[in-house]
């Protein structure tokens, strides 16, 4: 039986993706904040909940990330595909305790710091997949490194696609140095979910008045779905177009950016 993690698992698109993974005969580790909601979750795996576990942690604080990967490192001895679907869409500057951008650490860098504390237990995996969950993009987001460290005025309405585009780095960098692990990202579009809830009220308005056209959580699911049970090949790709799983495109980036992204990356966390 084949493990998977899921960040965000306890509702939305990641609770759809455990669902079906669940179906496929899969065990789902899935973490969330919401403790309500987790056990709402396990709940709705019926039967078949034996086969899923909750685990309540904070992925927008260094410790939660390493809480959440000790958790799991006790859990199971392989992770065969670590799915990041956690996400917040907020304007306001929110600070984690460790003084980041909220987007910023739920966003890109708890998928950075989480990926890299597990990697012992993905190698273990015959045909270990890391998926990220991002924005919808037709190429990879070019970025200024130096603004992208400029935490002191963080506008997030001008750093969501910076955030997107260092997913797609950091999906490259894994395939590059982790060729035994298939990566990628994958859009869900716009999807009927509660993502938008603290969101400016004229936002909430429009997306309200076209929920009724927005992706099912069905639809959205089903490129992560499949990029983790048969997503395969050397180069890192990303998905944009939600519900076709053929369409994709090869991660190119620059390198430059890359090292000081990951570079980066590593002094804030350690990993």
């Amino acid at each position: 039986m084949n493990t998977f993690v899921i960040t965000g698992g306890n509702s939305g698109v990641g609770l759809q993706s455990a669902h079906e993974l669940i179906d496929a005969g899969n065990r789902v580790i899935i973490l969330g904040r919401d403790k309500q909601k987790g056990e709402n979750a396990m709940a709705s795996f019926g039967v078949a909940r034996n086969r899923a576990i909750f685990l309540s942690v904070d992925l927008a604080t260094h410790d939660g990330v390493k809480d959440a990967a000790r958790q799991i490192n006790e859990i199971t001895d392989k992770i065969d595909g670590l799915l990041h679907s956690a996400g917040i869409f907020d304007p306001r500057d929110i600070r984690t305790k460790d003084g980041l951008p909220l987007f910023f650490a739920l966003a890109y860098l708890s998928r950075y710091h989480l990926t890299q504390l597990l990697l012992p237990k993905l190698l273990k995996a015959d045909h270990p997949r890391v998926i990220m969950m991002v924005g919808t993009v037709s190429k990879v987001p070019k970025f200024d490194i130096k603004k992208f460290q400029s935490f002191e005025k963080f506008n997030f309405w001008t750093m969501t696609l910076p955030i997107v585009g260092a997913c797609m780095y950091y999906a490259d960098y894994l395939a590059k140095t982790q060729p035994k692990i298939f990566t990628g990202c994958t859009t869900p579009g716009v999807a009927r979910t509660d993502i938008f809830k603290n969101a400016p009220w004229y936002f909430r308005a429009c997306v309200a008045v076209a929920r009724p056209f927005l992706n099912s959580v069905e639809l959205a699911a089903r490129n992560p779905v499949q990029a983790l049970l048969k997503g395969k090949g050397t180069s890192a790709y990303m998905w944009n177009k939600p519900g076709n799983f053929q369409r994709k495109f090869a991660i190119e980036v620059n390198k430059e950016d890359q090292k000081a992204l990951i570079d980066m990356s590593h002094k804030l966390t350690g990993a």
